[in-house]
């Protein structure tokens, strides 16, 4: 287990700035510069280094209809999601988390005091926000892949350590944790993966029934 200053993750700032990220970790890394003053610093720097490369790059030959398809993929988006003010719990989180969580399903219940929310941001990655109560405890679980959460308030802790906003905790196959909310403030964490959870105990038991 690593924890975000241990991960390259200027390289997922500068594909952000490139405009080459995928969505799931570009919600990431928005969030995670809404959070962190010094990681907005290193956003204005790589879009300034790409704008400048920009710059330096000859024209390239455009088809005649290029207004008209850059247009139609304009009139393509989708409305700007408004604040969702019903929920008071998202509307105090960073504008990504928010944004995206106001096209989403709702809250599913996870075991008591964990909730979590499937974000659908047209990524192939699973991308989902948890609601952990103070002193709720995920199931002890491992990974089928790559795990990345980003604590997005309050704060969680595990056997390796204690994670606040905007820390951001990198998991893979061999790890397997069992995150507990953190006493006073409910914990956000926004959870990126690239396979699914493999749960131990009587869930795990549960989970290899289903054939999960």
């Amino acid at each position: 287990m690593t924890r975000w200053n241990e991960y390259p993750i200027s390289e997922l700032y500068s594909a952000y700035a490139a405009g080459s990220l995928d969505p799931a970790f570009a919600l990431l890394v928005e969030t995670q510069a809404a959070l962190r003053p010094d990681l907005r610093e290193l956003v204005a720097s790589s879009e300034a280094v790409s704008g400048a490369l920009l710059e330096t790059t000859g024209p390239a030959a455009m088809r005649a209809d290029a207004l008209d398809c850059t247009m139609a993929l304009i009139d393509a988006l989708p409305p700007v999601a408004a604040r969702p003010i019903e929920d008071e719990d998202l509307s105090a989180l960073p504008e990504p988390i928010w944004r995206a969580a106001s096209a989403a399903s709702g809250w599913k219940a996870l075991v008591p005091g964990i909730r979590r929310m499937a974000l659908d941001i047209d990524s192939p990655m699973h991308v989902e926000l948890y609601r952990i109560e103070p002193g709720a405890a995920v199931p002890r679980h491992s990974h089928a892949g790559i795990e990345l959460t980003l604590v997005v308030a309050g704060g969680f802790s595990d056997a390796l350590g204690s994670y606040g906003p905007g820390d951001l905790v990198v998991n893979g196959p061999d790890d397997t944790h069992r995150p507990v909310g953190d006493e006073g403030e409910v914990c956000f964490a926004l959870a990126l993966r690239d396979g699914g959870l493999k749960f131990t105990g009587p869930l795990g038991m549960i989970q290899r029934l289903l054939g999960q």
